[in-house]
């Protein structure tokens, strides 16, 4: 598949989710996988582009290309603005976020708010794709397949965006009203790909090689893009990609695998967020690793009292010495873990498109 001028080495792409997909997670499912990856949701608005957070963000240091930045916004200047600005900073492709359901993002008519409003969707596209085309950078648009279900709007907003000049479109199958409650559907983003000419990514449940193969030969889209079913399951990308080329599973990762995974993973979350942020910030992918794996329900509520990224380490690798290093990880426990919040971790709410 093709965004622009690039050509991805595979159909299996990471979602951008704010809070997670963060430089060391894109690289960690790069490396196990992902053929592409999206950074989280980096604001519009200049003010806040100096921010630690969206500092952050936007660092894409030692990162493989494509480096693809999701912007979001309601105010098309503002959005031309913010592509250049991450153009600069190193993006090869600029991602539009009109998919984001939470309360904050669409409070301020931004993320999947801009679906009852197709006039400034096609402001705000225009407005991007022109200034990205100066500088031959390909725009990808990120939706949902409307406002609620009696509104759903995607196809009409996927030709729209082809027309404009949109290189690829990503459609989750949920509108925004549903949020992440019930199943996603892939009608939509069937008869979206049934319509349009450039790749579309279908997005929504996919967390397993089987339902990836099924979604991908229902769709007969270009692509599918996982999101939280790769949380503290970033090997998913490996196994879905082996699937779908030779038809056969992998073998799941031993407790080996995954303790050399996880403590790589986590040096390079400390390294990128310092010791007071990196050893909080942790703790959620932590969680998400070890959910419901023998031993960990008792073991999760101990790592959320250290403070010290050593001593997080520590007993993180003392844990995983109680396991024999070949024995496979239950298989059942990674599929729980890669869709369930584990309850003994502390995180904030994360904002997932």
């Amino acid at each position: 598949m093709r965004i622009g001028s690039w050509t991805l080495p595979n159909p299996v792409f990471v979602a951008p989710m704010a809070g997670v997909t963060d430089r060391p997670y894109r690289k960690l499912c790069k490396m196990l996988g992902a053929g592409y990856a999206v950074s989280e949701m980096a604001a519009s608005n200049p003010r806040l582009w100096n921010s630690v957070k969206t500092s952050r963000r936007l660092n894409h240091d030692g990162e493989i290309d494509p480096i693809a930045v999701q912007i979001a916004g309601s105010d098309p200047d503002m959005m031309a603005e913010a592509a250049i600005f991450n153009i600069d900073k190193g993006a090869r492709i600029i991602d539009i976020n009109m998919g984001c359901p939470v309360k904050k993002v669409c409070n301020v008519a931004s993320g999947s708010a801009l679906l009852r409003n197709e006039k400034q969707v096609a402001s705000i596209l225009r407005s991007v794709v022109d200034v990205c085309r100066q500088r031959d950078v390909p725009v990808t648009l990120k939706t949902r397949t409307g406002w609620d279900r009696e509104s759903r709007n995607a196809v009409h907003i996927a030709r729209l965006a082809q027309d404009i000049g949109i290189a690829a479109i990503t459609l989750h199958g949920r509108t925004r009203c549903d949020l992440y409650q019930g199943e996603a559907e892939y009608d939509t983003i069937r008869e979206v790909k049934q319509t349009l000419q450039i790749p579309v990514i279908a997005n929504g449940d996919i967390d397993s090689p089987e339902k990836a193969q099924f979604v991908l030969e229902y769709t007969k889209a270009d692509a599918i893009m996982v999101g939280r079913a790769a949380q503290g399951r970033p090997w998913i990308f490996r196994e879905i990609s082996h699937y779908l080329a030779h038809g056969s599973h992998l073998s799941p990762p031993t407790y080996g695998e995954l303790r050399d995974c996880l403590l790589d993973h986590l040096e390079d979350h400390y390294q990128f967020y310092g010791e007071f942020t990196g050893v909080r910030s942790a703790r959620k992918h932590i969680g998400w690793y070890l959910a419901d794996l023998p031993d960990a329900q008792s073991f999760l509520p101990q790592v959320n009292t250290i403070s010290s990224t050593s001593e997080q380490t520590r007993a993180i690798a003392q844990w995983f010495d109680r396991h024999p290093p070949n024995e496979p990880i239950m298989a059942g426990a990674t599929e729980c873990a890669s869709v369930c919040q584990p309850k003994n971790f502390i995180t904030k709410d994360h904002e997932y498109n």
